[in-house]
């Protein structure tokens, strides 16, 4: 059964957020849009490009009231050792979760049991705590947070527009499609 349009399961965490600890639960989420963003983790390779990546664009995701959460079957306090010792780390201005009891990853489906670690997964969670949007990578292929930010404008488009819907390669402001019986077999 594939999660979309399920709610975020019950969870409590730790994060470590602009230079303090902070608890963050599925409640967390309510109102706003979020995204949870699994990598196996800290001290890693592809991982510190990635959140790195996240990093250079969170003020265009803060714009939309987005919020990112990071998560890794990591501590907290590993989260902070990463954050103190990595140039590319220190640019993290969003929460940076810890799943060491892998509750979070295995309420979204990512955890690889046998090795402990998340899976490369992504997921935007709108306003009501429903999962929108599931992007799943193999571990050696990192992400683009352009394209997650565009899938970001495009749910919030959509969510506002019940009546339309995005087609590929949609950009914010170009045009979209009025699902209708004229329509079909005519693209």
């Amino acid at each position: 059964m594939s999660l979309l349009n399920t709610e975020v399961k019950p969870f409590n965490a730790t994060a470590y957020y602009n230079g303090e600890f902070i608890d963050v639960s599925e409640e967390s989420l309510k109102g706003q849009w979020n995204i949870f963003f699994f990598y196996p983790a800290d001290f890693t390779f592809v991982c510190p490009t990635e959140l790195g990546d996240l990093a250079d664009n969170y003020e265009a995701f803060k714009k939309l009231g987005v919020e990112i959460y990071s998560v890794s079957t990591d501590t907290h306090f590993t989260h902070k050792a990463w954050h103190d010792s990595s140039e590319t780390i220190n640019k993290l201005q969003y929460p940076m979760l810890a799943d060491p009891t892998h509750t979070i990853s295995r309420n979204f489906e990512v955890l690889i049991e046998e090795d402990g670690v998340a899976e490369r997964g992504t997921f935007v969670v709108d306003p009501d705590g429903k999962i929108q949007i599931i992007e799943l990578n193999a571990g050696n292929i990192g992400r683009n947070a352009e394209e997650l930010l565009r899938k970001v404008k495009a749910a919030q488009y959509v969510r506002a527009n019940p009546n339309e819907v995005c087609p590929a390669k949609w950009e914010e402001g170009e045009a979209t499609l009025s699902p209708s019986l004229d329509l079909v077999g005519k693209i």
